[in-house]
């Protein structure tokens, strides 16, 4: 089939790549000349496994197209995907102008009937209204649907998630838009839902708002654990066995991120208000996981005297291992704490330092290697577990720093392993990892070279 899709972000792109994997003839629509120059070279704009390989075999192979010609893109196209961001506003609602853009040059370009998809999160409702605002500025006498059909892709695995998906939601109003959206779907034979078009809104923010619930229970539950003395990871895996829990997004960590389960949330949230509903639930798990990311500055705040001219290594800058997006990471939320308290902060991340740059430029000192951050450090935090991360050896922290004492806020290290390495170790929902050789004196260790009188005037 002749697909065109609207917009060239994760969830654009990877649905584009994916549908021309499994044969259909597809468009890549973007307004952006030089990105649609890089893919046509085959060079990918966001880091995902596998997309940009993907991206140059149907390209080669005549299946995959680029451009910034909106309107021979959507003449040309039976089904138009519309996969552009809705990014969050100010008062947490979802901002819409991308999609009413779009729904606009549709309007303006159609010139036989065609199925319009909304892959996009979006509020429910909003499928209605598109169709609506194209039926308003219709130039052609002709008959266009619209159907949702959102994505459940998980960054980092996005490729996986689209062409092995658990389910593929369809909702529609009519058969005809059915019938397309299954003949769409037939190649990939995994199972279809179909329901309403309010339905399958619905069932995407109620999805990713339950998976933001569990990790922020999960985070409430390891701060319990710590007063009382239980391990999370032992709690955890006790639950998993349960097939009415299941043993995914049981992870206890400082918190979520990234450019689903904070904008959706606080998006629902807005939804109920609107109705007049009190969300409860999803309140508190926005609550639960906006304390939850400053959980391990606020553990050094009060371990150390000070912050001020200690070296601070900082091991992960994205919100999950996998991709370059720091939307929402935890690290945005702790690092200009650092930074105020006057830390010289020396960060590594295997893929996202170039997009961290462009937030702070100058500020952070960044290296190639997460040696390089931990050399003479005072204290290192943890913050994204990338593979390149859980390799470092416990030796190796008590080697290279200069003080070994690491806050991991993704509960990487055995404790036991922590100890006979001689690192001071603080987790989530653990017992700390206390080293007498170095918590005899820490007001020594921590303002070495600082005078009495400097130290009084940073705290």
């Amino acid at each position: 089939m002749k697909i065109a899709v609207a917009g060239t972000g994760y969830v654009g792109l990877v649905a584009g790549v994916c549908f021309a994997e499994k044969g259909h003839n597809v468009i890549c629509v973007d307004i952006d000349e030089n990105k649609v120059k890089r893919m046509e070279s085959g060079l990918s704009p966001i880091y995902e496994q596998d997309l940009e390989s993907l991206m140059q075999k149907n390209y080669a192979e005549g299946r995959l197209h680029y451009t910034t010609d909106y309107e021979s893109a959507y003449q040309a196209a039976e089904a138009i995907f519309i996969g552009v961001g809705t990014p969050e506003q100010q008062d947490g609602s979802a901002d819409l102008g991308y999609i009413a853009t779009v729904a606009r040059q549709i309007a303006e370009s159609v010139v036989h009937d065609c199925l319009v998809v909304v892959k996009s999160t979006v509020p429910v409702g909003t499928n209605d209204k598109v169709e609506q605002f194209i039926q308003d500025f219709l130039v052609n006498d002709v008959t266009v649907e619209v159907a949702s059909n959102p994505e459940f892709l998980a960054q980092g695995t996005a490729v996986r998630d689209t062409l092995q998906a658990a389910r593929i939601i369809i909702g529609t109003e009519s058969k005809n838009a059915e019938r397309i959206l299954r003949e769409i779907y037939e190649p990939f034979h995994l199972p279809i839902v179909s329901v309403s078009r309010k339905s399958a809104e619905m069932i995407k923010y109620a999805s990713n708002d339950f998976l933001a619930l569990k990790l922020s229970y999960m985070n409430d539950i390891a701060n319990l654990c710590e007063l009382v003395g239980a391990d999370i990871q032992d709690v955890a895996r006790g639950m998993s066995y349960d097939p009415r829990i299941g043993a995914k997004f049981l992870n206890a960590g400082i918190g979520y991120g990234g450019s689903c389960f904070p904008k959706d949330t606080k998006a629902l949230n807005y939804l109920a208000e609107q109705v007049g509903y009190d969300l409860k639930t999803v309140k508190a798990a926005v609550d639960v996981n906006m304390s939850q990311k400053v959980k391990l500055f606020e553990k050094a705040k009060k371990r150390l005297i000070t912050f001020h001219g200690l070296k601070v290594a900082v091991l992960g800058l994205t919100f999950k291992p996998g991709t370059d997006d720091f939307r929402e990471a935890p690290s945005l939320d702790n690092i200009p704490l650092l930074l105020e308290k006057g830390a010289d902060i020396y960060a590594y991340d295997p893929v996202g330092t170039d997009h961290f740059k462009t937030k702070f430029p100058h500020q952070i000192t960044y290296v190639g290697e997460p040696e390089e951050a931990l050399e003479s450090a005072n204290v290192c935090f943890i913050f994204t577990e990338w593979n390149e991360i859980k390799t470092i050896t416990p030796d190796t922290y008590a080697k290279l720093m200069r003080t070994a004492l690491v806050y991991d806020g993704r509960n990487i290290y055995d404790l036991n392993e922590m100890k006979e390495a001689g690192v001071e170790y603080y987790s989530i929902g653990r017992k700390a990892v206390d080293d007498p050789r170095q918590s005899a004196s820490a007001a020594c260790i921590f303002t070495k070279g600082v005078s009495r009188r400097e130290l009084q005037q940073v705290r």
